[in-house]
């Protein structure tokens, strides 16, 4: 098995330096050795960073709640049956607490749908199998969604999927490009890896762009996923400002938002939008590292054995899905996103419900126990993940 030090050694030393976006792909997929493909137990207390799952099965109950309440209101799939699908699904832990709260409480529903778990990693998929092999007659794993496509010719597909398509804190694990800004020659630059001695590090790769500063103009950037930013600004920005960008997310959210037939498309991750991604306070972006627990700005160091992401922009992710056709039903934070599931969940007074003979649906968490309510507030609390948890609803009805 080759590790992640090595292979990206070896594609510097024959193909000369590489854009940290290569890196950072071998350094977390790099097969078997790879940060993402070895670490079954790089989630938790134990591991290198806590997860809205991690924290305890309340977020996938809501979750499974809310999802629930969306596919109960869809009309009758025109093909059969409805579905739920998990990109992303590392370890299974979600797809158990999802499944084991539809099966107690909307059997009916649990009954007739089919979960899918969308994972290329072969590694990955075998931890899945083991955490849910209670539910292994639920579950299909696919490691594309062709599936979900009925091809009309070669270049032309029309979608099949009907139901719910969600990932949570994937899109933020997807290898971005870092671009920093020459202040003195007015003009953005690719930040790459290369070598010195046998140690990484950062070196500039020129992206041959021919644009104005001042007018604002920047023919060429927008193929690497750049904003445009005014001339204005640009002056304004300090020598070697760095931001990230991730046209493989937004590759992505339009290949699935193209293949949803009817339903819904979720991403619950942290991000800004591309107004708050420029800000004095990043001039490293937003990129950094994890292990154990501590977060550093070294993003070269230990390939393999440390988390690396970069926040979300949820704007061009946005922007993606209604290109696609999709309409947003929702762009708010965790916190805000949590809380209206609850309070839907909730019924605060059931004895006058009674009394009034009021139709209902039965509520599933009327009273959050004790340690209910330390994972509610750790999932919404600002100090913990209820800061920069953002959640993005689009549909297609």
């Amino acid at each position: 098995m080759k590790m992640p030090t090595d292979a990206i050694r070896e594609e510097i030393l024959k193909s000369g330096a590489i854009p940290f976006a290569r890196f950072m792909e071998l350094a977390l997929y790099c097969p078997e050795t790879g940060y993402y493909e070895k670490n079954q137990d790089n989630v938790g207390r134990a591991g290198d960073f806590i997860t809205s799952v991690s924290v305890g099965s309340l977020f996938g109950e809501l979750l499974a709640f809310q999802f629930a309440e969306w596919l109960e209101e869809m009309p009758e799939p025109l093909i059969a049956p409805l579905k739920i699908v998990e990109a992303g699904a590392h370890d299974g832990k979600l797809a158990v607490d999802i499944l084991s709260w539809l099966q107690k409480h909307r059997p009916k529903l649990f009954d007739k749908l089919e979960y899918y778990i969308l994972e290329p990693s072969r590694s990955r998929h075998e931890w899945q199998k083991n955490t849910l092999a209670g539910f292994a007659g639920k579950i299909r794993w696919t490691d594309s969604l062709d599936c979900f496509k009925s091809y009309v010719d070669y270049s032309n597909f029309e979608p099949k999927l009907e139901g719910i398509l969600f990932n949570n804190e994937l899109l933020d694990a997807f290898p971005v490009n870092r671009f920093g800004w020459d202040a003195k020659a007015k003009t953005w630059f690719e930040w790459g890896v290369t070598l010195d001695g046998e140690n990484f590090t950062w070196t500039k790769l020129d992206l041959s762009l021919d644009w104005t500063c001042r007018s604002g103009v920047q023919p060429g950037l927008q193929k690497h996923g750049i904003p445009q930013l005014p001339g204005q600004l640009l002056a304004m920005l300090p020598d070697g400002y760095t931001i990230e960008t991730n046209t493989r997310a937004k590759n992505w959210w339009w290949d699935k938002a193209r293949i949803l037939r009817r339903g819904k498309l979720v991403a619950i991750d942290y991000g800004f939008t591309a107004d708050e991604q420029i800000s004095p306070a990043r001039v490293n972006g937003t990129l950094r590292a994890y292990y154990q627990h501590q977060v550093s700005d070294d993003l070269l160091a230990q390939p393999g054995e440390q988390d690396l992401t970069a926040h979300v922009n949820y704007t061009s992710i946005q922007e993606t899905g209604e290109q696609a056709g999709l309409k947003t039903e929702m762009f708010c934070t965790q916190p805000q996103f949590l809380t209206n599931i609850l309070s839907q969940a909730c019924t605060p007074l059931p004895a006058l419900n009674r009394i009034l003979g009021l139709s209902v649906k039965e509520k599933y968490f009327a009273k959050l126990d004790a340690k209910q309510v330390r994972q509610f507030q750790t999932l919404t609390h600002p100090e913990h993940l209820g800061r920069a948890f953002r959640v993005l609803v689009q549909s297609r009805p």
